[in-house]
């Protein structure tokens, strides 16, 4: 599945224990990504300074759901449980 331009879902509700740039510390569950811009869409996409975890995530189905909604709900629960 292709990315929902505008969901920014996997930008919010997960923790990422990475460094980000502007975010060095990485960022914790249901903050919102410094990198994520106000139509939420990632400053850093294509650019060799988007950390590892950002770059390998790929949409899917049954994380993604059929709205950034759903997305945000499914990424949350997983943060929860893990």
């Amino acid at each position: 599945m292709e990315c929902r331009l505008g969901c920014g879902a996997c930008c919010i509700a997960p923790s990422i224990s990475s460094s980000i740039p502007g975010m060095e510390n990485g960022k914790p569950a249901d903050v919102r990504c410094i990198q994520l811009d106000e139509n939420n869409l990632c400053k850093l996409f294509g650019k060799p300074e988007r950390p590892d975890v950002c770059h390998n995530f790929k949409a899917c189905n049954s994380i993604c759901g059929d709205s950034p909604q759903k997305a945000l709900e499914n990424i949350q629960e997983l943060e929860r449980i893990t």
